[in-house]
């Protein structure tokens, strides 16, 4: 199949403009019906998924299934069974008057058309997940499937539209020309996966419309293997996470610091274990993945002879296959070939570092989109936490903080921004709208806002805003008496009068 052509992209966006418009997406029973048939559409399709991703990856069923269907119909179901009480309205402290008397509340509405882009590594998943966020929320969508996994898009873009509201939801395919016309237009909310380069690109795009983002990007996330850490665990985890297709995952480790008292018994294991995933075969495991194409295999095969370290396990490479086997080099330094980009495969630095110089290392860095701290340690372990920064972070294994239940994901600073999974992604295509229905009787009360404005207006205005003059702490922070004292020794305020009012308002500052 060839690429969406700009009459097509435009047909496509302007039916899924005029939807929205029509508030047909905003209906809960739309979006329920939605998120059924996604669920359908992976489970009908789960075979034809999984043939996909070996025509384009390799990879195994063990991984197409578990991630690339299994996890998106367990999304689905989350959703749906959260998604009443996700799109009610939210109340905020009733203990404050205004709140109180003017019935204020937070509608959930959704925030427009979304332009969601996916990334080809897990290019169902990638996709899909957004997806469902995105229908949660009550947003019309274009999906743009990665072009670099092409069996993977051409069959999202046969199936997409045999389940799901076509008015509401289209597919376009799109190559680096297409997508400069697609990026001209005004998205209400644009839904990024891929690498740092092109996020930034994307984020460029979009600040020219004002349009919120979502960016979920890379970085070189590292593993730190202490001299408290559990050296074969360590291993045993580590080796299992760059198993996994090849490497090319935005989550799996970058690079190890490995404290050079453990060192050598943690090698020795992570040989081991990648012996144990290979199975002893001749070199062509048939569950193993293989580089997604010449490019990046090219890319990944000048690193690796262009490194100043030392190639202690693997290497092994097959250009006309993509079959590049786990590779552990040692003796890399920071100006290393190895690490000046994300390598996103199977190659894997070994630097020797204690977990102090671990962390002045990733101080000095990009914030990464994980973090891995292999240790026994509590100290150690909160160390690595109040000292660096991360999108997310695993403690003695790697990826997991990623499929936990109803948490936030996503990078921060240059490995993203925004987070998705459960509510956090419903929020992302969500705008917040504050109603607040003011009583006519209320202007008994806030007459001082009304022009002429006086000296007694003004004080009047400032109680109102301000109502207690007295704070139990000085101005070096240093508490001069309880808090309890302190709210039962405040002068009367404007709305003293008011019983209702003042004790709401004290009470209200004790919850502060």
């Amino acid at each position: 199949m060839g690429f969406s052509q700009h009459d097509e992209i435009d047909e496509a966006y302007s039916t899924v403009k005029a939807t929205f418009a029509s508030h047909k997406t905003k209906s809960l029973e739309w979006r329920v019906l939605q998120l059924q048939k996604v669920w359908w559409m992976l489970e009908d399709n789960k075979d034809r998924i999984v043939e996909a991703l070996y025509q384009d990856l390799h990879k195994h069923k063990l991984e197409a299934l578990s991630i690339d269907v299994s996890g998106i119909q367990t999304a689905c179901l989350y959703t749906l069974k959260h998604l009443k009480s996700w799109t009610s309205d939210d109340k905020p402290n009733r203990f404050n008057a205004l709140n109180f008397f003017g019935g204020t509340r937070v509608r959930k509405e959704p925030k427009g058309t979304a332009l969601i882009l996916s990334a080809w590594n897990y290019p169902f998943m990638e996709l899909f997940e957004p997806m469902i966020c995105a229908i949660a929320a009550g947003c019309s969508m274009v999906l743009k499937p990665s072009e670099v996994a092409v069996a993977s898009q051409n069959l999202i873009q046969e199936i997409v539209p045999k389940y799901l509201d076509q008015d509401a939801i289209r597919v376009v395919t799109a190559g680096p020309s297409e997508m400069g016309h697609i990026l001209q237009k005004r998205w209400d909310h644009i839904f990024f996966t891929g690498s740092t380069t092109v996020g930034r690109l994307i984020y460029e795009k979009a600040a020219s419309h004002l349009t919120s983002v979502t960016l979920e990007l890379g970085g070189q996330g590292p593993a730190i293997v202490s001299a408290h850490a559990d050296v074969d665990l360590a291993a045993k985890r580590i080796a299992a996470a760059k198993f996994l297709n090849a490497g090319q995952v935005c989550l799996t480790v970058n690079h190890i610091f490995v404290d050079p008292a453990v060192k050598e018994p943690f090698i020795s294991s992570l040989v081991k274990y990648f012996d144990q995933y290979l199975k002893g075969s001749d070199g062509s495991p048939d569950h193993y993945s293989h580089i997604i194409n010449d490019r990046n295999f090219n890319r990944l095969d000048t690193l690796l002879q262009q490194t100043s370290g030392t190639v202690i396990y693997g290497g092994q490479r097959d250009p006309k296959t993509r079959r590049f086997l786990p590779t552990i080099v040692d003796n890399v330094t920071m100006s290393d070939s190895l690490m000046s980009e994300e390598l996103f495969g199977p190659i894997l630095p070994i630097l020797d570092a204690t977990l102090d110089e671990s962390i002045q290392h990733i101080v000095k860095n990009n914030h990464p989109l994980a973090l891995y701290p292999f240790t026994t340690s509590a100290a150690e372990k909160d160390k690595v936490l109040r000292s660096t920064a991360s999108g997310g972070v695993t403690i003695n294994d790697v990826i997991v903080h990623m499929i936990t239940e109803d948490a936030p994901f996503g990078g921060t600073g240059h490995s993203g921004m925004g987070a998705y999974h459960g509510q956090y992604g419903f929020r992302e295509f969500t705008h917040f709208r504050t109603v607040v229905d003011v009583p006519k009787w209320l202007d008994m009360v806030l007459k001082p806002k009304y022009p002429p404005y006086t000296e007694e207006s003004a004080q009047a205005m400032s109680k109102i805003f301000r109502p207690v003059d007295t704070v139990w702490f000085d101005r070096d922070g240093r508490r001069v008496r309880s808090r309890f004292q302190w709210i039962w020794s405040t002068g009367d305020g404007f709305f003293e009068a008011k019983g209702y009012f003042t004790r709401r308002t004290r009470i209200s500052a004790l919850g502060n």
